[in-house]
């Protein structure tokens, strides 16, 4: 993906409050050189965070008539408002090994035995997968194959290909979860015991 950045020379609270009244999000870029304060048109801003791949894959980022690729590092948003308060980009190359976590995209769900055969419902522990791997290796997003996922097993991490060059960060975990069949609830039909009958007054005695 493609977008435009403009230099910003002013800097201070001042300064980006007049920028956000204006239509203008503040940003930084850094890595690979020195920081460049930059700004960014707000609503073009706020449309382009709405797509998954510009907060997963190599941006290239034109800025004062050159193009940079650049990685989205942070965005500020404001606490209640659909306002994008400020922005943070890296600058990368072919060398530049990152740490990102990219998007899992779940493929053949509804045709594996535990959902086809077992009517079971796949519950997805994991949506996202903390990867490091070199910058132009980055991908958009990781497919993970459900189709052969059986009732009564779960698909691990192991379970996933990756490309050559892409290596999970764990934190210490092992092998965690990814999916797994949640077998349907049994409903069971509880008979409602028959009303007892209304107990019969004694009748009084004849004097």
């Amino acid at each position: 993906m493609k977008f435009t950045a403009f230099e910003r020379k002013l800097q201070g609270t001042g300064a980006s409050r007049r920028l956000r009244v204006a239509g203008k999000v503040p940003g930084i870029v850094y890595g690979a050189g020195e920081p460049a304060n930059i700004e960014l048109d707000h609503n073009a801003l706020f449309h382009a965070l709405k797509k998954e791949a510009f907060h997963s894959s190599i941006l290239e980022m034109e800025l004062a008539g050159s193009v940079s690729k650049v990685l989205l590092r942070d965005v500020q948003m404001h606490a209640y408002k659909p306002l994008v308060l400020h922005v943070d980009f890296q600058r990368v190359d072919a060398t530049t090994r990152i740490v990102k976590k990219v998007p899992l995209h779940f493929i053949n769900e509804a045709e594996c035995p535990a959902v086809k055969l077992d009517h079971c419902t796949i519950s997805h522990i994991a949506t996202e997968l903390e990867i490091e791997c070199l910058a132009e290796k980055l991908p958009e997003f990781l497919t993970v194959d459900l189709g052969s996922m059986t009732k009564g097993h779960s698909l691990h991490l192991d379970d996933i290909k990756l490309d050559a060059g892409i290596k999970p960060v764990l934190h210490g975990r092992k092998n965690p979860v990814i999916a797994t069949p949640v077998a349907p609830v049994e409903e069971v039909v509880v008979a409602a015991a028959p009303a007892a009958a209304p107990a019969k007054k004694a009748g009084k005695g004849k004097k």
